[in-house]
């Protein structure tokens, strides 16, 4: 009988366990990027001198980063970013951002926002699990603020 009483409390935690990494992994399966409607990259028009791009208008609710991360053997690398800026609370105007390892016409890249969690002007890309940093990326629901786009 007493096997029955410490089963039980374990069994439901176990079940309660798969159905959170059930969940996590349909919510990642559902995953978009693009733009919000209180958070956005304008990524039309976007303007290069030799490895500075600037974007046209930059939308984030809260302070916060643009970042650029690269694109490797054909596929987006968010372990790693090449670009960051710093963005204040609401509308951001011709933002430039320098791209430190350089920029060739066409190359692609993800530019995202991030969220200045702490508050300290420091992008803290740090990662605090497998998935996330400690500035975490932006959300409005399931669509994460970022673009996929290529250098001018």
């Amino acid at each position: 009988m007493n096997q029955y009483r410490v089963l039980k409390p374990l069994i439901a935690l176990l079940l309660l366990v798969c159905a959170h990494a059930s969940a996590q992994t349909q919510q990642a399966s559902q995953i978009s990027i693009g733009n919000g409607e209180n958070n956005w990259i304008t990524v039309e028009g976007v303007t290069r001198n030799q490895s500075t791009l600037t974007f046209s208008e930059v939308q984030i609710d809260g302070n916060g980063w643009l970042v650029i991360h690269p694109f490797e053997d054909g596929a987006p690398n968010g372990d790693k970013y090449v670009a960051s800026t710093y963005l204040e609370d609401g509308k951001n105007l011709d933002v430039t951002i320098k791209v430190h390892k350089g920029l060739v016409s066409g190359e692609m890249f993800i530019v995202m926002l991030h969220r200045d969690v702490n508050e300290n002007k420091v992008l803290d890309f740090v990662f605090v699990d497998e998935q996330n940093v400690m500035d975490t990326a932006v959300f409005e629901g399931s669509t994460m603020i970022g673009h996929a786009i290529a250098a001018p």
